[in-house]
């Protein structure tokens, strides 16, 4: 498949105004892309051909690799301007492209405006130029991200300037977001999820290739044909393999009894199942019999192990890993753990858990502290000397062959005591508020966050945040928080960021006119409800400072803005309606509490949450 025709395929999937249209429109373009006959994913050969189709479901989703795959383009918005730049000739800068950037709002836009072939005297796009495929731009997507080493940022500028001389203006703007991940399509998972029922496993109506309008006629209202069964063995696949290119060629090549085989594998995370805030009264009023466990002040981490010459046949050995909730590989930062998992389990699992950090006497230190091991890449045997962490695994995925994701929390609870008894987090079982009352007291006076309260009969659904899981908090309350903007600190703090401009999502929400923010407005998708200067030690700010200034899209005087990139955890004594801020609310004496390492910013808490927490909804 040509990339051109993708990216004008994209520009259409884009225009659709309904939820129906959109996926009726993307389930065309699977088809079209996935009418070849069926083989493997991730676009290798297949009798002289390859397969488009796991490219073209990731590529939409503003993807390279599968989700769970830890690899990363590593390409920052200064990098794709530059690039941008150099391929728009020699009478543009990168300042130029910053500049149309603020204008236009998205590098896409921006990406669109430029003629890359003018500088090689092409009449045409397309004309004296071999025809770019996707295929080609996903084996070169992947070659940058394998480049490393000093010198590796000057060749991915290079090797992005050669892809730019090669596009088309739809070409250009799908390219650079792809590269940033800001795809802005409007086609999030759940639409490729129906999409990929739709293309393969509906009945006769599936839409033919190429038909964008998914086969509708003008008089008639568009409907998705698919059955829920298809919908369900499709989620499910998605859910245990983590990979929407695999699950999409599965579907086509072998149906619904295809993407029932899926299962777990070790060494391949999927995403975490997650929690709602609740109430003990609302946990005994849905489950009846409540699970109550601590609720530990830590980073989520799942934890991968296959010892050697252990386990069902078809395992392969696969030492400890240890991956983020993002799904990010924290295996080197974390030894200890590491060595505690490998010497004590003889079976392949997957356990879901918390790393928390201790002090001498084995008493939780507060979160701040295990971010400084989380993300260490350097120094990790000093740092294990200075900060001491602790595993507390409070569920089972997987164990010696068996996946578990369907088994009710009290018996994945009951493997994970087998299978590793010593880290295993306790398990109680209450049918009143008061028991709960006394549980949570209890975990709090061992100096612990709280108590999550669980449906005991509940199966574990990766990436669901359902009523199953429910979190209750003490009183005081935290907002998670995108950081948009920053000023430059004073006297010995002068080379560091001092003060944070903070923002919530605002998806579907004005953000208000930018008048109302005294920093400019926010991003688009983010409203700003304060900014924090409190907490934060000399440390922190040059970690903070180190870790954002890459993404700087704006400098003026002292004042910066950034692509939002980084969710911290901020205190707060209150919120109060406010018209400086663009959200109408800002946080009244704000407190910085550490970065929230286990978090993106699409995980970041949302405007309607502030009105909630104001009292205002």
């Amino acid at each position: 498949m040509e990339f051109a025709a993708l990216a004008e395929r994209a520009e259409r999937v884009a225009a659709n105004d309904g939820d129906i249209e959109t996926t009726l429109a993307v389930a065309a373009l699977l088809a079209d892309a996935g009418a070849a006959d069926g083989g493997e994913d991730d676009g290798t050969e297949r009798d002289g051909s390859t397969d488009d189709l796991p490219v073209v479901v990731r590529f939409l989703l503003g993807r390279v690799f599968p989700a769970h795959d830890t690899r990363t383009l590593d390409v920052g918005p200064a990098l794709c301007r530059e690039a941008i730049a150099r391929a728009a000739g020699q009478n543009v800068s990168a300042a130029d492209v910053e500049d149309r950037l603020a204008e236009r709002g998205e590098i896409g836009a921006v990406a669109a405006d430029y003629d890359f072939g003018g500088q090689r005297g092409l009449a045409a796009f397309g004309s004296g130029r071999d025809a770019l495929t996707v295929a080609a731009l996903d084996e070169e997507l992947r070659d940058l991200a394998a480049e490393s080493g000093d010198g590796s940022e000057s060749r991915k500028r290079d090797a992005l300037f050669g892809l730019f001389t090669r596009c088309s203006p739809s070409e250009a703007a799908f390219l650079a977001r792809l590269v940033l991940g800001e795809m802005r399509l409007g086609v999030g998972e759940g639409t490729v999820r129906d999409a990929i029922a739709e293309a393969f496993l509906a009945p006769d109506e599936t839409p033919d290739p190429g038909d964008d309008s998914g086969g509708a006629s003008e008089s008639d209202a568009p409907e998705l044909v698919a059955s829920e069964d298809a919908v369900a063995a499709v989620e499910r696949a998605l859910q245990v393999t983590n990979d929407y290119g695999r699950v999409a060629v599965r579907a086509r090549d072998e149906g619904i009894a295809g993407l029932r085989e899926e299962s777990l594998r070790v060494g391949r995370p999927v995403q975490a199942m997650l929690a709602q805030a609740g109430t003990a009264t609302d946990a005994v009023d849905a489950f009846g019999e409540v699970a109550v466990e601590t609720k530990f002040d830590g980073a989520r981490v799942q934890v991968h192990y296959a010892p050697a010459d252990a386990g069902p046949g078809g395992t392969e050995a696969l030492g400890p890993r240890l991956y983020s909730r993002n799904m990010d590989d924290v295996t080197e930062a974390l030894p200890e753990i590491v060595e505690h998992v490998a010497e004590r389990v003889d079976a392949p699992v997957i356990l879901d858990g918390e790393v928390v950090a201790v002090d001498d006497d084995g008493d939780p230190l507060p979160f701040q502290e295990v971010l400084r091991r989380f993300r260490r890449k350097h120094d990790v045997e000093r740092m294990r000397e200075a900060v001491s962490l602790r595993l507390h695994a409070f569920d089972c995925l997987h164990a010696d062959g068996d996946d578990l994701l369907d088994e009710p929390l009290r018996d994945r609870h009951d493997r994970l005591r087998e299978v590793l008894p010593d880290a295993a987090a306790d398990l109680t079982l209450a049918d009143d508020a008061e028991a709960i009352a006394a549980a949570e007291r209890a975990a709090l006076d061992a100096g612990h966050e709280g108590v999550m309260l669980k449906n005991p009969a509940a199966a574990y659904t990766p990436g669901d945040r359902g009523r199953d899981w429910l979190k209750r908090k003490p009183d005081v309350e935290t907002l998670d928080a995108v950081v948009v903007g920053a000023e430059w600190g004073e006297g010995r703090r002068a080379e560091l960021f001092g003060t944070f401009l903070l923002a919530v999502r605002a998806e579907n929400e004005a953000n208000g006119p930018p008048d109302r923010d005294v920093d400019g407005p926010a991003p688009a998708g983010y409203a700003t409800v304060g900014k924090v200067a409190t907490g934060i030690t000399d440390e922190a700010l040059a970690d903070l400072t180190e870790r954002l200034e890459p993404h700087v899209v704006d400098e003026t005087g002292t004042t910066v803005a950034f692509d939002p990139e980084l969710v911290v955890e901020v205190g707060y004594e209150e919120i109060q309606t406010s018209p400086t801020y663009s959200a109408g609310y800002a946080l009244r004496f704000p407190r910085f509490v550490g970065v929230r390492e286990d978090k993106g910013v699409d995980d970041a808490d949302s405007l309607a949450r502030v009105r909630r927490l104001a009292g205002d909804d």
